[in-house]
């Protein structure tokens, strides 16, 4: 079957700014890696140029093969001590106000990564102390360990995406399952208003992949259901031939009608729109 064509309300300029160039050669100065390059967001031009960068953890290839991700999957290397510095040194360069970390997942490791994700949250807060730190987590297998280790580091973001409805969830996410991505954002808020502290919850969902409308809304509402105070939706956009096809490019005016949908249902923040990702305008998430 031939590949849909990309509407128009999909195309972005190829970025030219000086800002996004400097960016680009830090992270390459440093040795870091981010989503933005690793998974082809179509934002990078934008976020580059306002010196902003999700920072992947961890390298950059996954233990998991997921059907619509760009990251590479296969044989992963050992974790790098340092690149918790590397990060914190990249962040006061920058100047960042906010900052977004995330990883490949690493099924390998007993605690999936979770004591390097702490150890970055450290190391940014020590760099940059008025920094503000998200973090985008794998689902851990569902591990409560891992889960409490991230939020007893200095996060103020605990974000998980959810990536689709369940139904498609074989299909798409083989290697993880709806129940324990909704039970690792619950969890995530009662750890850590036992421990004092009241931290954001966020999650992600791309659209096109074939779910009802029925479906994504009863999503929603589970995210509500387990206290998730921030929603991005975007549009799922094929990475190549091998990947899973786009069924439908959902048009813009139904992306503003799912924020106001997702607004009255309590969401603090919705963030919804064709080229929308989960770090997309994330310093914007908790004005």
């Amino acid at each position: 079957m031939a590949e849909r064509k990309h509407p128009d309300w999909i195309k972005v300029r190829a970025p030219t700014s000086p800002e996004y160039f400097r960016t680009r050669a830090l992270l390459a100065e440093l040795k870091l890696h981010t989503v933005c390059q690793e998974a082809s967001c179509p934002n990078i031009g934008e976020c580059f140029s306002h010196r902003t960068a999700t920072f992947m953890l961890m390298g950059d290839v996954c233990t998991r093969n997921c059907p619509y991700c760009a990251v590479a999957h296969g044989k992963v290397r050992p974790l790098d001590p340092d690149e918790p510095r590397r990060i914190g040194e990249a962040v006061a360069r920058l100047d960042l106000q906010h900052v977004v970390v995330t990883s490949v997942d690493r099924d390998d490791l007993r605690d999936g990564g979770a004591a390097h994700f702490a150890a970055t949250a450290h190391a940014i807060k020590a760099a940059l102390p008025a920094a503000r730190v998200e973090v985008l987590v794998p689902d851990f297998k569902g591990a409560h360990a891992s889960v409490a280790t991230v939020v007893a580091s200095p996060v103020d973001i605990y974000n998980h995406n959810i990536e689709t409805v369940p139904s498609l969830y074989r299909k798409c996410r083989p290697g993880g399952r709806y129940e324990v991505s909704l039970d690792v954002l619950a969890y995530a808020k009662t750890v850590a208003r036992e421990a004092g502290r009241d931290i954001l919850t966020k999650a992600g969902v791309m659209l096109g992949l074939g779910e009802e409308r029925a479906e994504l809304l009863a999503v929603l509402r589970d995210l509500r259901a387990v206290g998730c105070d921030i929603l991005t939706l975007g549009q799922y956009l094929r990475p190549s031939q091998d990947h899973l096809p786009v069924v439908r490019y959902v048009p813009p005016d139904e992306f503003i009608e799912l924020k106001v949908i997702a607004t009255a249902m309590g969401f603090r923040h919705a963030e919804s729109g064709p080229l929308v990702r989960s770090s997309y305008h994330a310093w914007e998430h908790v004005n």
